[in-house]
């Protein structure tokens, strides 16, 4: 048995052999010498009939005399009936079947699934936002390996009979796309989405905001400020496409009138749009920024752009406010910024505006027989400021809660 001092401890030397150098003054303790060199205490000691082992800590960052504190600590618990060996095998069992249990758990699993692959996504923080309100509260703690298809549809189910049936296909998109994610992960063998079929069978591009929505929006863009915003704003009170509203450089604007070139227009034919007198205060309160001339820009240069990113914002702002006045959480329907102008066109419809002037309101091409526009030269002019006048006020009394009824315009506007 060797005399171990902190000195010749820090100056034994390694062969080409493992060491085990018993220490002299604490029973049962030695030094651990591998031929790389390196160092390690470990102790010797009996539970009942059987004969133990247990590793202590690496030298030097454990020294000598806390090595045999240690030493004589699993003695003295191991006299008086424990097996300290063996609590540590056990420790670390149960550690170990706490992380296979925890990486399993639906909870573990979708985090990973946005930090991957959603995070990078432009619809990912939609996708996060309905596996957080819908998924997680039910399966969270659940094993993935526990989901079957049955599973899937109860969830569905329960989304769709609470009148949400869009929400639960887009939930069974999302979980389609994230057990997906699992199998290609090697995380289970199967998706349990295949074969279940949507709730609702969809109509698509029909989305219109709803009166509550619009109401919300309102408030929401005065929330969201500059850019996006009066751009959501204005693309409700005139009806245009998106790019053409977003890209609108100063130029085109006269007045009440807004010019758009046939070289700006998506169907290549030029449009004068009436502004209505909410529409340019919108437009009056707009920051310019920049010599490019155009309206919305944060550079000075280019237009705005990240219009998913933007309805997002939009849309938590009108969630927080629908929240307040329902008083419990409302879902996040899907539309998009285009559907606003979706949404003006039913709108003067059923305000009484006629087909014919909303086309002409909206520029939409295929409203307007081709012959007819060759030899019907009126402009409509008279109309369509009827018409987005009328639409304005409708959202003015809407947003600000004195509009019980839609009042129709004379027929023929």
């Amino acid at each position: 048995m060797a005399k171990l001092t902190a000195a010749s401890v820090e100056k034994w030397k390694a062969t080409d052999k493992r060491q085990e150098v018993p220490d002299d003054r604490t029973p049962g303790l030695y030094l651990i010498v591998q031929p790389t060199g390196r160092k390690a205490w470990a102790v010797r000691y009996r539970a009942g009939t059987k004969h133990r082992r247990m590793r202590l800590g690496g030298y030097p960052a454990l020294s000598l005399s806390e090595a045999r504190r240690r030493a004589r600590e699993v003695q003295a618990e191991a006299e008086a009936g424990g097996d300290p060996a063996g609590d540590r095998e056990r420790a670390k069992a149960e550690e170990a079947e706490r992380q296979a249990s925890e990486r399993d758990k639906i909870a573990t699993l979708v985090e990973g699934y946005y930090r991957r692959h959603l995070s990078k996504l432009k619809s990912g923080e939609a996708a996060r936002a309905q596996f957080r309100r819908h998924v997680l509260p039910q399966w969270g703690e659940r094993d993935v390996h526990e989901i079957t298809k049955r599973d899937v549809i109860e969830l569905l189910d329960g989304i769709a009979d609470s009148g949400r049936a869009v929400t639960a296909n887009r939930v069974r998109a999302y979980l389609s796309a994230f057990f997906a994610w699992c199998v290609d992960r090697d995380v289970i063998a199967s998706n349990p989405v295949r074969g279940v079929r949507p709730a609702t069978k969809e109509t698509a591009r029909d989305r219109v905001l709803s009166d509550d929505e619009i109401r919300w929006l309102w408030r929401a863009t005065r929330d969201v400020g500059f850019p996006f915003g009066p751009l959501a704003r204005l693309l409700l009170l005139t009806g245009q496409r998106l790019r053409e509203v977003a890209e609108l450089p100063e130029a085109e604007l006269d007045g009440d009138l807004w010019h758009l070139p046939k070289a700006r227009a998506k169907n290549g034919q030029a449009n004068d749009v009436p502004l209505s007198s909410l529409a340019r205060e919108v437009l009056a309160d707009v920051p310019r920024i920049g010599d490019a001339g155009l309206i919305f820009t944060t550079t000075g240069d280019t237009p705005v752009s990240g219009f998913t990113k933007a309805r997002d914002r939009i849309w938590r702002h009108m969630e927080r406010i629908a929240t307040e006045e329902r008083g419990e959480p409302v879902d996040n329907p899907h539309w998009s910024l285009h559907d606003l102008r979706r949404t003006a066109e039913t709108t003067m419809a059923r305000l009484g505006v006629s087909q014919q002037v909303i086309d002409r309101v909206t520029n939409h091409a295929s409203g307007q027989h081709r012959m007819a526009r060759i030899y019907n030269r009126h402009d409509y002019l008279d109309e369509k400021r009827h018409a987005v006048e009328a639409l304005a006020r409708f959202v003015t009394d809407l947003t600000e809660g004195t509009a019980p009824n839609v009042v129709r315009l004379a027929e023929g506007a």
